[in-house]
């Protein structure tokens, strides 16, 4: 039972690491256009992650992306104190990648940090026959897949939305797209919330599984039982975390991959808004801030491409393709020092 408890602890301390490491994905530009002050924004998003929740248990009806993560090993293999061990592990080491990257201001993912660390302890475990490979694959693809389509969807709005104001008066289209960046703001931190708080509900529900396999209290027979109280716990605490902030990767966000107004805010974010809704339907859970980095590469793309610095972007994705294999890597070594007690 102990180490059931430990488990829902640490995945909540993760969940509050998250919140705080991707506050930059839904107020990065909102700040940095001075449209809210940075304590207003992240009251702002941390409002809008919890509403998240309603909305994913009330209007979609289901936590679908809980559930994709909760497969990323075998079902057969969720059993046992071992389990129970290969949870914890990829816990820690999850933990312990984000801290370092939100440390070095690198915006890199919490879902891809999290999924490497499950399947790098199950791997150390049972070796790769534990791992859902087709899952892995899939959530690995979407580290290209989804800055690739908040790019594009970035750039079509643009495009739409500049030909629709041409004709405007610059100073109130700017004062319009200032007000409009609280409404495009509060949709990418919906997004944030039901993408990424899924995430730790999913990590919880297999470890309940394990616990059920051992007949412990508080143990459930499939992520169909899981209980009221994670999710609402799991939404909260990454609110509380967001309202923690990430200065560190606001200033990465907002000022140093291309120069941000509040037009390009609005399109940033609807845009990240839109892709995190369309990986939603699909149950595929994918990195916020790629997709809301993707998305401001594709807005400073469409005024010219010198207006991306692609110096900082290259290396936000050298530690986005490191961060699966080396988080994996992590979780086997916390594995085998977690297995000899």
């Amino acid at each position: 039972m102990e180490l059931l408890v430990t488990i829902i602890i640490l995945a909540l301390v993760f969940d509050f690491i998250n919140g705080f490491h991707d506050a930059a994905n839904s107020i990065a530009t909102i700040v940095s256009t001075r449209v809210l002050t940075p304590f207003q924004a992240v009251l702002w998003a941390a409002f809008f992650n919890f509403v998240a929740f309603f909305i994913s248990k009330y209007i979609i009806g289901e936590f679908g992306i809980a559930n994709t993560v909760s497969k990323t090993v075998m079902e057969e293999y969720l059993s046992g104190e071992i389990a129970m061990k290969v949870i914890l592990a990829g816990i820690i080491a999850a933990i312990l990648w984000n801290l370092l990257t939100w440390w070095l201001g690198i915006p890199s993912s919490s879902s891809h940090t999290l999924i490497g660390g499950f399947a790098g302890s199950a791997i150390s475990a049972w070796g790769w026959g534990a791992v859902h490979g087709a899952v892995v694959l899939k959530i690995a693809a979407f580290i290209f897949v989804a800055p690739f389509v908040g790019m594009f969807v970035a750039m079509l709005l643009s495009i739409l939305i500049e030909n629709l104001c041409k004709r405007a008066n610059p100073h109130k289209a700017n004062n319009w797209f200032k007000k409009l960046q609280l409404v495009s703001s509060a949709l990418f931190s919906i997004g944030h919330g039901m993408n990424d708080s899924q995430k730790v509900m999913g990590i919880i529900a297999a470890a309940m599984i394990a616990a059920h396999s051992l007949g412990l209290a508080g143990g459930i027979n499939s992520i169909n039982d899981l209980p009221t109280w994670v999710p609402i716990t799991c939404f909260t605490v990454i609110s509380i975390g967001t309202m923690s902030g990430g200065w560190r990767i606001v200033k990465t966000m907002g000022t140093k991959i291309t120069k941000v107004t509040p037009f390009e805010g609005v399109v940033a974010e609807t845009a990240g808004a839109l892709t995190l809704y369309m990986t939603e339907i699909v149950k595929i859970p994918v990195s916020t801030t790629h997709t809301i980095t993707g998305a401001i590469i594709g807005v400073g793309a469409t005024k010219r491409l010198s207006a991306v610095r692609w110096g900082v972007t290259k290396s936000l994705l050298v530690a986005w393709i490191l961060t699966i294999p080396v988080s994996a890597l992590m979780a086997a070594i916390v594995f085998q020092i977690i297995n000899l007690f």
